[in-house]
């Protein structure tokens, strides 16, 4: 599938998070295959069990699910055709079709299930996408049989964006903060911090959601990380996009500079990268419950 034919998701899950660099790519992998098995270390699907893995995207959750349980069924659903049909391939390469059910919805619009009618329900950085996150837990204990079991991931953002003025990506860019301005604007206007899904909770609005769907024994475990940036490859820094719906740094860059201050900029922060002289704060929460 050629990427100018995929749809943002499929193009960013499958490329531009990373940059198209492999290395990169390994980086990222490592860092999500503990995310993969933490989530689903909250699920049971033994004994054919099914799970519905809302926003399957690349399949990370799901085809984890089928391989550590051997009898379970998985559910693939997500809104994009191009990432169903990516699954769906790799599935059949598998040789697990016959396990696999591929099913296009939103995770606030699950409709196509009935009541009921799963046993497990998982997500990993779903909701950040979604405005109605109220009504998507609403849909997630629906689905679920009584006694089913929630299992979800989600960056928060807000603890680090916006960033302070002066900082850029987790860089001191206090001597060129006119430029880092004009930058930050572009992605100011493209995700508002007050407005954006990605930015408009925490982790005790996920607790709020779970308790209103009607979820008991809610559990939440906050990670917090404050250290050096793990990348140092300019170009992958410069080419790889936050989320789907934002431009890359360059993207950016050619929208907010003009070519002098593309120089300057440059010229500046490039050193910072190329040797790690930043400081990367992220969160996460993961949120289990049973309903």
């Amino acid at each position: 599938m050629a990427e100018l034919q995929q749809d943002i998701w499929s193009r960013w899950l499958l490329n531009r998070r990373f940059g198209g660099d492999p290395e990169r790519l390994t980086q990222v992998l490592d860092y999500l295959y503990p995310v993969r098995d933490k989530v689903l270390s909250h699920i049971n699907l033994e004994g054919g069990r099914t799970l519905l893995d809302v926003g399957c995207g690349d399949g990370l959750i799901a085809f984890g699910a089928l391989e550590k349980f051997e009898t379970g069924q998985v559910i693939f659903s997500d809104i994009s055709d191009d990432l169903l049909h990516h699954v769906q391939s790799l599935a059949r390469n598998m040789n697990l079709l016959h396990r696999c059910e591929f099913v296009r919805a939103s995770a606030d619009d699950l409709g196509v299930f009935e009541n009921e009618s799963v046993d497990a329900v998982t997500t990993r950085s779903v909701l950040i996408y979604v405005y109605a996150k109220q009504q998507a837990f609403k849909e997630f204990h629906r689905v679920l049989k009584p006694g089913g079991q929630l299992s979800i991931f989600e960056p928060i953002n807000r603890f680090a964006y916006p960033e302070p003025m002066g900082r850029f990506s987790g860089y001191d860019v206090t001597p060129i903060d006119t430029l880092a301005e004009k930058l930050k604007a572009v992605y100011r206007r493209i995700q508002p911090p007050d407005t954006d899904p990605m930015t408009d909770f925490d982790e005790r609005d996920l607790v709020t959601c779970a308790e209103k769907a009607g979820f008991s024994s809610i559990n939440v475990e906050l990670q917090i990380e404050v250290k050096p940036p793990e990348n140092s490859d300019w170009y992958t820094f410069l080419q790889a996009a936050a989320n789907p719906k934002v431009p890359s740094v360059e993207e950016a860059m050619q929208q907010a500079f003009t070519l002098g201050e593309t120089e300057t900029f440059t010229s500046y922060l490039r050193p910072l990268v190329e040797s790690k002289q930043g400081i990367r704060r992220s969160a996460v929460a993961y949120l289990w419950a049973v309903k």
